[in-house]
């Protein structure tokens, strides 16, 4: 009977330690699921652009973050203010916060390559947006910027018949820019048109008014019959340039972005801002943040993936969509 009981006894000792056991390793093991769920890194993408100052730019973060919200990603966004150095630094802040990925609006194409590389090196997937970048970036995702140069060539050539006198307002030595001009020069070169005055605006408003106003004066009233600014910033700049010094009726304008403050200039009666070569920035973003996903994952991508334009005239703004 003794035996019986104290068989039956280590048998339920038995049976109580056993879950116990199994008890403690069910907690252990949801703790550990929790503590990995609660301590996990959250998504980080980073967005460094030339200039928050530009309508471009701007559509670009407020894209961005419309990606990140879906993702459930941290954003951050910066401004360089066309200085490589302080975009440099901005990217080693971002190699030094780990991010996940980098989206980098280059202000200067070659001049970036060495802070490219230290990203690489740290194993972040970088993608370059609008303009492409030196230093082994993952993949180009930009406007078709020759398309967009391209565009308002035939525009130019068309309304002043083949022939005349133009000047070009240049920007910053990136390759959106130089494919803009390079797509406008390739279209005019075989008409009449004359490119009397051609100076860098770097890419914003003031500086722009600065160099026209010095154009205006070096050439005559009469001797320009348009102007061809890289971007809409640009154009405004020429535009108030031209109204300052009362020669509204000597020239038009083409630019290139198709923003919402170029739209609202060529709505005006009057205004000589007459097309743009319209971009979507905030598409291109998002294209850029899918692409990075990809990257990131192992996934094979293209080099480049260009987004096209449209070219956006005064009397096509009704149909146009804006950004």
């Amino acid at each position: 009977m003794k035996r019986n009981v104290k068989r039956l006894f280590s048998i339920l000792l038995v049976l109580v330690i056993g879950l116990i056991t199994a008890c403690s390793n069910s907690n252990q093991s949801s703790e550990s699921a929790s503590g990995e769920g609660g301590n996990e890194k959250k998504l980080t993408i980073a967005l460094t652009v030339g200039t928050l100052a530009n309508p471009f730019f701007l559509s670009m973060s407020k894209g961005v973050e419309e990606a990140g919200k879906e993702l459930g990603a941290e954003v951050i966004v910066e401004s360089a203010e066309y200085d490589l150095a302080k975009q440099t630094s901005q990217i080693e802040n971002f190699i030094t916060k780990k991010v996940d990925i980098i989206l980098l609006n280059a202000v200067d194409t070659k001049g970036i390559a060495a802070a490219v590389q230290q990203a690489k090196a740290e194993g972040i997937p970088v993608i370059a947006v609008d303009t492409n970048a030196e230093g082994g970036v993952d993949a180009t995702v930009t406007s078709d910027n020759y398309q967009a140069g391209k565009l308002a060539g035939e525009y130019v050539v068309e309304q002043l018949g083949g022939k005349g006198n133009i000047a070009i307002i240049d920007g910053p030595p990136v390759s959106a820019v130089t494919d803009r001009i390079k797509g406008f020069e390739d279209v005019i070169k075989d008409s009449e048109i004359k490119v009397v005055a051609k100076q860098n605006g770097e890419g914003n408003r003031e500086k722009a008014l600065t160099v026209m106003e010095s154009i205006l004066q070096a050439n005559p009233s009469g001797t320009i019959d348009a102007v061809f600014a890289i971007n809409d910033p640009e154009a405004i700049g020429v535009e108030i340039a031209q109204e300052q010094a009362g020669r509204k009726d000597e020239f038009f304008i083409v630019g290139v972005d198709g923003a919402p403050e170029a739209t609202e200039a060529m709505a005006k009666d009057g205004s000589t801002f007459t097309a743009t070569s319209a971009q979507s920035p905030s598409d291109m973003v998002k294209k850029a943040v899918e692409i990075g996903m990809k990257v990131k994952n192992g996934e094979d991508v293209e080099e480049l993936i260009k987004v096209p334009v449209e070219l956006v005239t005064q009397e096509s703004l009704d149909s146009y969509k804006g950004w």
